[in-house]
C-alpha cells in the first residue's frame, strides 16, 4: 500500500498497475481533469502538478512535476497539489494575475503554467521571485497560443504579492483549505516512514525499500527487476512504447542513495540525488555546472531527474557523463556481490551498453575539488535554448600553468555511441603552450578522434565543426576580461 494527500486529504491505495501515472491516475480514477495530457513524454508542461514534500524546518518545499511520467507509486508520502485544488475563494494570485494579463486563450495548457508558478509562489513565502527563477520555472511550459510575454507578466505579477489561505479550521481537516490541512508535514513525514509497495492482479509490483540491505536483496531476487527514481526516462517506455514493467524497485527512500557529502577533497552525490538537490553543491566546486544545469530538461525534470539514472540509462546524448569523465569521476557500484569502484569513463561499453552486472546498482559518484589553476569549461549545443536534447555537448578540464597546458581531459556527449574522451585532441594540447596555434592543431586532431553520425539533431560534419569550435570558445574565454555570464551565452 502507498499513502499520501491529494488537495488535502488522505489516500491510501493498492492493488494497482504499478505501471499507471499520476496523470492517469487523476483523470481516470479521481475524474480531476484539470490536469491535461499533452504530449506523454515530459516535454510540454501540460500535465504539471505540484508535490509537496515536508522542508527541515517543519514546513511544505514544493516541487514540480510532468504527472504524465511520474508513476503513482512516486506519490507515497507525498502531497500532491493539482489545479482543481486552487477553486477556493479568494483566488490564487497566479491565477488572477493571468486573467489580468490576459495568459491564456485555449486554455489547455494554462494548467500546467498555473501549477509551475503556484509552486515558485509557495516556496517564495511571499518574497519577490527573481527573473532568472521566474524563466527557469517556466522552461518546461509550452504554448502555442499567447506567446509568452503575457504569461511572464502574469508570473511578475504574482510573484511581489503575497497570498494566505482562509484560515483552517483546527477541528477539521474537511473544513481547511486543502493548502492548510493541519501538520502536513509532519504527517507526510509519519507516512514516509512506513513500508511502501504496489502489487497488481496480474503480479506487476512496486517495492520501495528503505535501506541498503532491502535494495540489495530485492537485486538479488530479482536481477531483472528495474530501478526507478525520477522516472523521466524509464517511463517513456511505458508512455511512448506501451510496454509493462512488470518489476519496479524504487530507490527514493535510501538515505545513502540520497546523500550529498561534501569533504576536504571531493564531492560524493548520492545515486537518487536530483539534479536540483546536488545542484548547488556542484556549482560551488565548479561553476561551470551551473548554466549547464539550467538547461538540461526543464525545472519538472530537475526536480525528478536523478544523477544515477542519467548515467545508468547509457545515452550518449546525456548531459552528465561528459563533465563527470573529464574530471575523472569515480562510481561506486554495489549489489548483492558487494561494493567496487569504477571510473565512470570504463562504465560504458557501447552504445546503451554498460559494465554493471547483474543485480548491481548505482550507488554514488564521487569527484575531487579542483586543484590550483584548473579549469573545467562545460558548453550545450541544442536546437532550443531551453528543454532540449543535446546535439553536441563538450566538457573540458585542463591545468593551465606558466601559459602552457600541463594536463587536460577533453569529453564529449553526442559524438559516438557512448560519452567519450578524445585522446589525439588530449595529446594535441598537453605540453604546449595555449595559444592559438595549439587549439587549431586540436581542434584538426579532433576529426580523428570521432566518426559522429548524422541523425534528425546534427550532421556528422556539422557536429565535427561543432566541437572544433567549442574547444576554441574555452580559448577564447581565457582571452578577454571576464564578463557576466548569462543562460544566452550557452546557446
Amino acid at each position: 500500500m502507498i499513502s499520501f494527500y491529494l488537495n488535502g486529504q488522505p489516500y491510501h491505495l493498492d492493488n494497482l498497475d504499478p505501471n499507471l501515472s499520476i496523470l492517469n491516475w487523476l483523470r481516470t480514477n479521481m475524474r480531476l481533469t484539470g490536469t491535461k495530457e499533452g504530449c506523454a513524454s515530459g516535454d510540454c508542461g501540460a500535465c504539471t502538478v505540484a508535490i509537496g514534500s515536508p522542508h527541515p524546518d517543519g514546513t511544505l518545499h514544493y516541487t514540480t512535476t510532468n504527472s504524465c511520467i511520474s508513476l503513482i507509486g512516486s506519490l507515497h508520502g507525498k502531497h500532491l497539489i493539482t489545479v482543481d485544488a486552487l477553486q477556493q475563494q479568494p483566488p490564487h494570485p497566479v491565477q488572477s494575475a493571468m486573467i489580468e494579463e490576459h495568459g491564456a486563450q485555449c486554455g489547455f495548457c494554462t494548467p500546467g503554467f498555473i501549477m509551475s508558478l503556484f509552486a515558485l509562489h509557495q516556496n517564495q513565502q511571499g518574497q519577490p521571485a527573481s527573473e532568472k527563477d521566474l524563466l527557469e520555472t517556466l522552461s518546461g511550459n509550452l504554448c502555442r497560443c499567447t506567446g509568452y510575454r503575457p504569461i511572464l507578466d502574469a508570473g511578475r505579477k504574482a510573484m511581489v504579492e503575497t497570498w494566505t489561505p482562509g484560515a483552517a479550521d483546527p477541528k477539521t481537516q474537511e473544513s481547511a483549505h486543502p493548502l492548510q490541512a493541519p501538520d502536513m508535514a509532519g504527517k507526510l513525514t509519519a507516512l514516509a516512514n512506513q513500508p511502501a509497495s504496489i502489487e497488481a492482479d496480474s503480479g506487476a509490483w512496486y517495492q520501495v525499500p528503505t535501506d541498503l540491505n532491502a535494495l540489495r536483496d530485492l537485486r538479488r531476487q530479482w536481477p531483472e527487476s528495474r530501478l526507478i527514481a525520477g522516472s523521466t526516462d524509464l517511463a517513456l517506455d511505458i508512455t511512448q512504447q506501451l510496454k509493462t514493467l512488470p518489476q519496479l524497485i524504487s530507490v527514493e527512500r535510501i538515505p545513502e542513495l540520497l546523500a550529498i557529502e561534501d569533504s576536504a577533497d571531493s564531492l560524493t552525490i548520492g545515486a537518487a540525488a536530483t539534479y536540483e538537490s546536488f545542484r548547488p553543491a556542484l556549482s560551488r566546486l565548479w561553476p561551470a555546472f551551473d548554466p549547464m544545469l539550467s538547461r538540461l530538461g526543464s525545472r519538472q525534470i530537475r526536480y525528478r531527474g536523478t544523477l544515477g539514472g542519467n548515467i545508468g540509462n547509457a545515452s550518449p546524448i546525456a548531459d552528465m557523463p561528459p563533465p563527470l569523465i573529464a574530471l575523472g569521476a569515480t562510481l561506486l557500484l554495489d549489489g548483492p556481490e558487494g561494493e567496487r569502484s569504477l571510473p565512470l569513463e570504463e562504465f560504458f561499453l557501447d552504445y546503451k551498453v554498460t559494465d554493471l552486472q547483474p543485480g548491481e546498482f548505482i550507488r554514488s559518484v564521487s569527484l575531487l575539488r579542483p586543484g590550483p589553476n584548473e579549469h573545467l569549461f562545460i558548453y550545450k549545443v541544442s536546437k532550443r535554448l531551453d528543454d532540449d536534447i543535446s546535439a553536441v555537448l563538450g566538457a573540458f578540464w585542463l591545468r593551465l600553468e606558466q601559459g602552457a597546458v600541463t594536463r587536460c581531459r577533453l569529453a564529449w556527449g553526442g559524438m559516438a555511441a557512448t560519452p567519450v574522451r578524445s585522446p589525439a585532441a588530449e595529446q594535441a594540447l598537453t605540453g604546449k603552450p595555449w595559444n592559438e596555434a595549439t587549439i587549431k592543431t586540436a581542434g584538426a586532431a579532433l576529426a580523428g578522434d570521432f566518426k559522429p553520425m548524422s541523425d534528425a539533431r546534427a550532421s556528422a560534419d556539422y557536429r565535427r565543426q561543432v566541437a572544433a569550435n567549442l574547444l576554441r570558445r574555452a580559448w577564447l574565454s581565457t582571452q578577454t576580461p571576464a564578463q557576466p555570464v548569462t543562460v544566452t551565452d550557452y546557446a
